[in-house]
């Protein structure tokens, strides 16, 4: 199986190759995805370390000047009409040397600093020309990556909490989430956008398996909000409809600050090493007071605009466990939780949201399915702390998971089905991942 599984990873990442980055999917997404390619980078250091690194280089290379990296930078080659939105929609200005519409204005979550540490850690395997180069990425990377972490943590810091706030679904990368339900429901919905804006989704992908017309009329509002003050963050809480603080999303912020620790001491910055940790723990104590619910031992996003925690238990809330500095009674509490029938650990890989919840789909996008990534990051956490033979259950039911169903954007969570995008770039990258390193994280929780 680990052979079959290996062979068949490479060739999805070798397919999805385009010039200096690599696609998700030629099916459905034809441009550069921002923590897909951070996904992606950890897998192709096993087999290509030098696209490892020109992966996140091409991304970094379309970071904007006030730091933040965009959700899709967008390749000039193809045409407007093969996606939406594509860059007319964005409009975006030029900016440094990038040339106008080369971007979106939105972020992802800020997987890169994690991405490139995992690159570094893998390149020694490689032979020492691989070594020295990934210490001159990583030099290159370094600077980039903290402009990143001070933007989120700085312009978007929207609730003054300390934790970064998002101000679109698709920043969270969990698009449609039962998480964002009650926030979206005060957004305007104006179906008529979708008649000059049309969808190209579906022309691929079954309606069942996609977002709603409802939901996308309010994915594309909320773009037109932010793009018609030219993606100023200034005062958007006061005029943005949607303003969140996501748990996944700042559980990897608050590791990728970790990650920026490991990175800050092999180039011999110590003081900024221990900064980065020091803001780690600073946002794992803002998480626990802003998003936690003791009623349900789960972490939630909270809604700024409405100044409460939403109710949807979400895959997102089990994902702080990758936080060393989580207090041991959450770390109970989430364990009971995912090992509870809601996400039933132990048995297959978590779904994206409570099995038990009465608008549970098993099909359609974050509303149910299971997505390779996120339980990929909920292995790392149980890794953190300590939880070795569920990680271990973890990556073997991930594995055989793909191995027997394909490199599928996402699986349906009872007959683990293959969803979405076939031969989907971050699903193979992690296969690979997952069948080559078992090792516990750097930051671990001290025994």
């Amino acid at each position: 199986m680990s052979a079959e599984l290996w062979n068949s990873a490479v060739r999805v990442l070798e397919n999805n190759w385009q010039d200096d980055h690599t696609v998700p999917s030629r099916a459905l997404y034809p441009h550069q995805w921002s923590w897909d390619a951070a996904f992606i980078a950890i897998g192709l250091a096993y087999v290509n370390p030098i696209r490892a690194w020109r992966d996140l280089r091409s991304l970094f290379e379309a970071q904007w000047p006030d730091g933040r990296v965009p959700h899709i930078v967008f390749d000039p080659a193809t045409a407007e009409e093969d996606y939406f939105p594509g860059p007319g929609f964005w409009d975006v200005p030029a900016y440094g040397d990038r040339p106008a519409r080369g971007s979106t204005g939105l972020v992802q979550p800020p997987m890169h600093a994690i991405a490139a540490w995992d690159v570094y850690r893998h390149a020694a395997a490689h032979g020492a020309a691989c070594a020295l180069q990934a210490r001159t990425e990583l030099g290159w990377l370094y600077p980039r990556l903290v402009a990143q972490q001070r933007y989120l943590t700085g312009r978007r810091d929207l609730g003054g909490s300390g934790l970064a706030a998002i101000v679109h679904p698709w920043e969270s990368g969990l698009d449609n989430s039962p998480a964002w339900d009650e926030a979206m429901a005060n957004v305007p919905a104006d179906l008529g956008l979708l008649a000059v804006h049309r969808r190209r989704d579906l022309d691929r992908v079954d309606a069942a398996h996609r977002p709603t017309d409802l939901d996308y009329a309010r994915y594309v509002g909320l773009v037109l909000s932010y793009r018609g003050e030219r993606y100023d963050d200034t005062g958007l809480l006061d005029r943005h409809a949607f303003a969140i603080e996501c748990p996944a999303f700042n559980a990897i912020l608050a590791t990728a600050e970790l990650s920026l620790a490991q990175i800050a001491g092999e180039l011999g910055l110590a003081a900024e090493a221990a900064a980065h940790r020091d803001r780690a723990e600073s946002i794992t104590h803002a998480m626990v007071k802003r998003l936690w619910n003791p009623r349900t031992g789960m972490f939630h996003a909270r809604d700024l605009r409405a100044g409460k925690l939403a109710d949807a238990r979400t895959v997102a809330g089990l994902l702080p466990l990758m936080l060393p500095d989580l207090p041991a009674g959450h770390v109970q509490a989430i364990m009971a939780a995912a090992r509870s029938e809601r996400f039933g650990l132990g048995e297959r890989p978590a779904p994206s949201y409570d099995r038990t919840a009465p608008d549970f789909d098993t099909l359609r996008y974050w509303r149910g399915p299971i997505w390779i990534n996120m339980n990929w990051l909920l292995r790392r956490g149980l890794l953190t702390q300590g939880f070795r033979d569920e990680a271990e259950d973890l990556r073997t039911a991930m594995v055989r998971l793909v191995h027997r169903n394909g490199h599928f954007e996402y699986f349906e969570p009872i007959t683990g089905e293959g969803l979405g995008a076939p031969a989907f770039s971050w699903t193979a990258a992690l296969a690979l991942d997952l069948l080559a390193d078992r090792s516990v994280p750097a930051y671990a929780k001290a025994a």
